[in-house]
C-alpha cells in the first residue's frame, strides 16, 4: 500500500500538493531551529543547543527523504527553497522576540551627558563615562554591558535625554565580574570614569 492510499488521498492532490507543502514546513522548522540553535551555542547554553540539534536533525531528514521520493516534481524544490528562505525569516523573528543575551551600548554625544548618567544612576546601571575628542570637538561617551531584553528602555532613554547622540549596540558572548542585573533588571553596582560631568 502506497502513501496515497494510506492517506486516502489523491496521488496527484498528495505528490503536488501536500508533499511540497509538508517539505516547506519541515524545512521552516529546521532552519528556525538551526538559527536558535547556532543562537544558544555562542551563548554557551550547550545543552539546549544540544537538543534543538538533534531535533533539526530529524526534521531535515523527514524533508529531505520526501524530496529523495519526489525528484522529478518541480514543486517539491520550490518548497524546499521557500521553506528553506522563509525559516530563516522565522528563526530571526522568534530570536527577536527571545532577546536572548547581553549587549553593550555606546553612546556618543556632544551635549553634555548629565540626564543620562542621571536615568543610569537612577536606574541602577552599570556604566562607564569617557571624555573624548571628535573632528568637531569634545564629545562625551557612555558605555554600558545590559540584558538584551532591557535595550528598548534603554534606547527610548537615548532618545529622550539626548536625541542627536549616536548609539551602537552589540552582542556579547559572555560579562565577567558577576551579574549583571538586580531583581528589578538593573545592575546595583556603577562604575564611572574619566571627568566629572
Amino acid at each position: 500500500m502506497n502513501l496515497s492510499e494510506m492517506l486516502d488521498i489523491d496521488p496527484e492532490l498528495l505528490n503536488y500538493v501536500v508533499i511540497p507543502l509538508f517539505i516547506f514546513f519541515a524545512r521552516i522548522c529546521d532552519v528556525s531551529i538551526n538559527t536558535l540553535r547556532i543562537i544558544f551555542m555562542l551563548h554557551s547554553r550547550k545543552y539546549i543547543a544540544t537538543i534543538l540539534g538533534f531535533f533539526e536533525a530529524a526534521i531535515w531528514l523527514l524533508a529531505i527523504s520526501q524530496i529523495f521520493q519526489n525528484m522529478g516534481s518541480w514543486q517539491t524544490f520550490l518548497a524546499y527553497a521557500g521553506g528553506y528562505a522563509m525559516g530563516i525569516f522565522v528563526g530571526m523573528m522568534i530570536e527577536e522576540r527571545l532577546a536572548i543575551g547581553n549587549v553593550v551600548v555606546r553612546v556618543i554625544t556632544a551635549k553634555p551627558a548629565d540626564e543620562l548618567i542621571g536615568f543610569f544612576r537612577e536606574k541602577h546601571m552599570r556604566f562607564t563615562s569617557l571624555e573624548g575628542e571628535s573632528g568637531d570637538g569634545p564629545v562625551n561617551v557612555l558605555f554600558t554591558v545590559m540584558k538584551r531584553e532591557r535595550l528598548p528602555v534603554i534606547i527610548e532613554a537615548i532618545k529622550k535625554h539626548n536625541p542627536q547622540a549616536l548609539y551602537t549596540v552589540e552582542g556579547v558572548k559572555k560579562v565577567g565580574d558577576g551579574e549583571l542585573v538586580d531583581d528589578r533588571g538593573f545592575s546595583r553596582r556603577i562604575f564611572r570614569l574619566g571627568g566629572n560631568r
